[in-house]
């Protein structure tokens, strides 16, 4: 009975969908067709479209850290409120097939060098706030791509890429101003960061520490300096803004998860306090990325705006790393090669696609963004231009935007040799060789939250500051849109193709495992014993990918490093040969 009811409520809002296209093209027709004065105003119009086209779009990427599948309004939860993300979602793309590297550093490397972290030598785990290295020099990232185009390029928030030494931090690579941090995490309210048995302060405006920031709530933080960016800059210029969030990464753990009192008893319908706070950081993650969009429209840039929404890996669930983010229905957790720990929640946001509101199921990897927004800015010649560059990202604005086949047929998830963990997918199959933690997070965890359609609360879509700023630009999709994606990006696991059935217990320590994630996108069934042939031409691609590996940068700690010697503050010590030297400059 629930089945006929599922499908019946998906044919009534498919039949509204459709009589409201319909209903919207015979009225297009009717004012371009009635009179010469019209069809004038059509042309016009159109000749207008055709000239912002030709404008470099301004790039806003938002990169939440931590953030579970499951702990978004887009994906099908009704729990956690984030109206603002969601508008632009349903306004947007949703990215259905969309992955992200395990865990951080080899996430943002990827991000920021069209590259696999397995040839930049960043595949294994993070980057410590002690260790004297940083992603490497020669690699050109994407800032600086962008500079060359007449970009200005900034940072709000994390970089976690480096800063032993000043020439690996963010205004030596491309942009023109930070105001964050440096290390993989830090305290909401004060700032400092333990790590490694280490205690320091770790804030900056550029290069210099922000003892004033001390109190201010990260998240707000963040927000405030991607306003005043916005603000501040010149419309005429291409504006490339790196939105870079501490949430939902748990903080220091005395008190891991950390948000403002109000925020988080609003959400008394969660019973779990752990959960009801981190619930209370998506919410305000959520308000950030309402009063940036609001900006934007303030300064009409939003029209000639691409925004990118993404988790920089899935999330730590269940108290993994202190912190209870939710990946249901799927597998694994961040720092795993299940897919709730590399299939990442993000959409896709821009008046210039050309087929917006939808479910996208075009394959796509983090890497792939590098390439992809130069196309939005470039056309292909901007893809031609990359052929020395040896990326391994694709670029897929032509399909997303069209609604095309995707161009990426397969994705490297990691390979881990120090580890032993690796995992491939190609089409619909996915290969899982060995696993991390001796198999301790490889389970399904959530919760599942409240999922019930009727909970979900649009008017708030309407208007929040998002909604509202859409509303403006007449982008706002109507219900029938948001109830008709919402039902298609629900993940169910529940009842699944027949041959499915003859999968087997995976034990990916003791042998690899063969699942196909699009009908089995929660990982149950392994088919490693019905497709032999299939599993070893996937391990032999794993094989052949291996031999181009770059060995991992990973460095012991260097005791030179630890906030205790600089004043206790996490800094650039390498430039340092005596402690001396840097106290004058803190």
């Amino acid at each position: 009975m629930s089945f006929l009811l599922k499908n019946l409520q998906f044919l009534i809002v498919l039949i509204l969908t459709v009589r409201g296209v319909k209903a919207d093209l015979e009225q297009r027709e009717k004012v371009c067709d009635t009179n010469q004065q019209s069809a004038q105003f059509c042309d016009s119009k159109a000749k207008a479209n055709d000239e912002e086209t030709a404008k470099k779009p301004h790039i806003i990427f938002i990169l939440a850290d931590d953030l579970g599948f499951n702990d978004i309004g887009f994906r099908g939860s009704s729990e956690i409120p984030t109206p603002n993300i969601d508008a632009l979602a349903f306004s947007g793309i949703i990215l259905n097939r969309y992955y992200v590297n395990p865990i951080c550093t080899p996430s943002r490397s990827a991000l920021m060098t069209g590259k696999y972290p397995i040839h930049t030598g960043m595949q294994h785990t993070v980057l410590y706030g002690a260790e004297p290295r940083g992603l490497p020099l020669n690699e050109k990232l994407m800032p600086q791509y962008f500079n060359e185009l007449g970009y200005s390029s900034h940072i709000a928030g994390k970089w976690h890429l480096g800063h032993y030494k000043r020439v690996y931090t963010p205004l030596y690579r491309g942009f023109s101003s930070h105001v964050g941090y440096w290390t993989g995490h830090h305290d909401y309210f004060d700032h400092t960061a333990m790590e490694s048995g280490q205690w320091g302060l770790d804030i900056r405006d550029g290069m210099n520490v922000g003892y004033h920031r001390h109190g201010q709530y990260t998240t707000d933080l963040v927000t405030e300096e991607s306003l005043r960016v916005i603000s501040s800059h010149n419309s005429t210029t291409p504006l490339f803004l790196y939105v870079s969030h501490a949430a939902v990464h748990s903080g220091n753990p005395y008190d891991p998860l950390r948000a403002p009192d109000m925020d988080v008893s609003k959400l008394q319908n969660i019973q779990n306090f752990g959960r009801r706070k981190y619930a209370a950081m998506v919410s305000r993650l959520d308000d950030s990325v309402g009063r940036i969009v609001q900006q934007l429209q303030k300064q009409k840039m939003l029209n000639d705006s691409i925004i990118i929404f993404s988790t920089d890996n899935g999330g730590p669930a269940e108290g993994f790393n202190l912190n209870h983010a939710s990946n249901w229905p799927l597998r694994g957790v961040k720092n795993t090669l299940w897919e709730g720990g590399v299939r990442g929640a993000g959409f896709l946001w821009s008046p210039r696609l050309k087929k917006p509101r939808r479910l996208a199921d075009q394959t796509m990897h983090i890497v792939d963004w590098l390439p992809t927004l130069l196309t939005a800015i470039k056309g292909d010649e901007a893809v031609s231009n990359l052929t020395s560059a040896n990326l391994d990202g694709i670029s897929v604005w032509d399909s997303l935007s069209n609604d095309d086949v995707s161009p990426r047929k397969a994705i490297l998830h990691n390979i881990d040799d120090i580890w032993g963990s690796a995992a491939l997918t190609r089409s619909d199959w996915k290969v899982v060789v060995g696993t991390n933690y001796k198999g301790g997070w490889d389970g399904w965890y959530g919760p599942a939250g409240d999922r019930n359609p009727r909970s979900y609360n649009y008017k708030a879509v309407r208007s929040s500051l998002a909604g509202r700023s859409l509303t403006e630009i007449d982008m706002l999709p109507p219900l029938a849109d948001v109830s008709r994606m919402r039902m298609e990006s629900n993940i169910d696991c529940s009842a699944r193709m027949s041959y499915l059935k003859e999968g087997i217990v995976c034990k990916p320590l003791e042998t690899p495992c063969l699942f196909n994630i699009k009908d089995d996108p929660c990982e149950k069934y392994n088919l490693a014993h019905k497709y032999p042939s299939l599993l070893k031409a996937l391990l032999d691609e794993l094989q052949a990918i291996n031999a181009t590996v770059v060995a991992p940068t990973n460095k012991p700690l260097d005791p030179y490093g630890f906030p205790s010697k600089w004043g206790y503050t996490w800094t650039n010590f390498g430039d340092y040969e005596q402690r001396n030297d840097i106290i004058g400059n803190l």
